[in-house]
């Protein structure tokens, strides 16, 4: 195929196709003209009610930091990324950015569902976590350890050699997991990384942590757009991701079909997400602001189309299923009900944004999507799930291999 076809795939890789695609799935919902979901707006005010009174709960005074993985290393109120800085006396802040990087790039490519019978136990507080706290702290105690460095004399990195050959067993030791204390996708986690390493040498990068000295030398003037993170880091990483669609030449990883979108146009049919891609984005975004650099235009980013905002909607009463049987059923990431429910909570996050900033008087430069996640969207989808069942799972069974949700 000639290269002047690759572009209308390559824009498949930018925010602004997610949010494009995302909208076009929900006007059709709003229009009654999609195969699995329904939509109702009206229920959409009291969702973000909702998910206000959830956020003043965790953040009173509405100072809200972004969604992030570093959220999630804060455990029985002990902030242990902090303590693990503070600890290590990093020499400047070039290093501490590049452990912070190794740090975060690892821990949110282990952060797939877990499943809802597997715990760690945390040896600092006794208690068993389960979900993404489990793992967030699972992975920072398999970092301190140095379970992803190759050198032993520096264990505080992630670096090429030594996630090539990192394998199940190890992980299953480091997350405490076996017959007893199932977790979800051991085998696609460790595959995961095992790319990771092996896309990092491709590209002549010895740890995740060399993207931070790459970001601080483009942020010449002091500021950086996140949609500049998202790009490099849908470069660098793109080829890790199970083989899936390319075309043109182009890995266009987490993006999947649907028949009704964008027909005519030269990549119709095709919905892109990235969800994975964009909550390492966020995450990569605090260190960066910690070494005095200012990211902007971090709205450019969308919502993060995982089961916990998903989640939210159904239960809300958002969304419905046209055919109920479906509550019943596993669906495979790639299928046309999932595909659907991923881009109206795209969508959906944005209106639940623009709601709840009127109610408070907000801009979005003062209450940005990110913050809204955390407060958040995240939060209430966990708290309604825990209402409407036991165990707290999602409204829907997803089949994934540990790579998307």
């Amino acid at each position: 195929m000639p290269e002047r076809d690759a572009e209308p795939y390559r824009q498949l890789l930018k925010p602004a196709a997610i949010r494009a695609r995302a909208r076009e799935m929900l006007a059709l919902g709003v229009a009654g003209k999609l195969l699995h979901f329904t939509v109702d707006m009206a229920a959409l005010p009291a969702c973000a009610d909702y998910v206000l009174e959830a956020t003043r709960g965790s953040y009173p005074t509405l100072d809200i930091p972004f969604h992030a993985r570093w959220r999630h290393f804060n455990v029985a109120g002990i902030d242990r990324w902090t303590a693990l800085d503070l600890a290590a006396n990093f020499p400047d802040s070039a290093a501490r950015g590049r452990a912070a990087y190794d740090l975060a790039v690892v821990s949110v490519l282990l952060d797939a569902g877990a499943g809802p019978d597997w715990r760690y136990r945390d040896a600092r507080s006794g208690r068993r976590i389960g979900r993404s706290e489990g793992l967030a702290l699972a992975s920072l105690d398999m970092f301190a350890a140095g379970i992803f460095s190759s050198d032993a004399a520096s264990a505080l990195r992630a670096d090429a050699a030594a996630l090539k050959r990192l394998d199940a067993e190890t992980l299953a030791a480091g997350f405490q997991a076996g017959r007893d204390n199932p977790l979800l996708a051991l085998e696609g986690r460790a595959a995961l990384l095992n790319r990771l390493g092996e896309e990092l040498e491709r590209q002549g990068l010895n740890r995740p942590g060399d993207l931070f000295d790459r970001f601080i030398g483009v942020a010449s003037t002091g500021t950086i757009r996140a949609g500049h993170i998202l790009a490099e880091v849908l470069g660098v990483f793109g080829g890790i991701w199970p083989s899936r669609l390319t075309l043109a030449g182009v890995p266009l990883g987490d993006t999947w079909r649907h028949p009704l979108i964008a027909p005519g146009e030269a990549a119709a049919g095709l919905v892109p997400f990235h969800k994975l891609s964009q909550w390492l984005s966020y995450s990569l975004i605090e260190p960066l602001q910690w070494a005095g650099i200012e990211v902007i235009d971090i709205d450019d980013l969308t919502g993060l189309p995982e089961y916990r905002n998903g989640g939210l909607f159904i239960d809300a009463g958002v969304l419905a299923l046209k055919d109920e049987a479906d509550f019943g059923r596993a669906h495979e990431v790639g299928s046309t009900l999932v595909v659907e429910w991923r881009a109206l909570t795209v969508a959906l996050l944005d209106d639940t944004g623009a709601l709840i900033r009127n109610r408070l008087g907000r801009t979005r430069e003062e209450l940005p999507l990110a913050r809204v996640l955390e407060g958040g969207t995240w939060a209430a989808g966990r708290r309604i799930a825990a209402e409407r069942r036991a165990g707290g799972g999602p409204p829907l069974t997803i089949i994934s291999d540990g790579t998307v949700f």
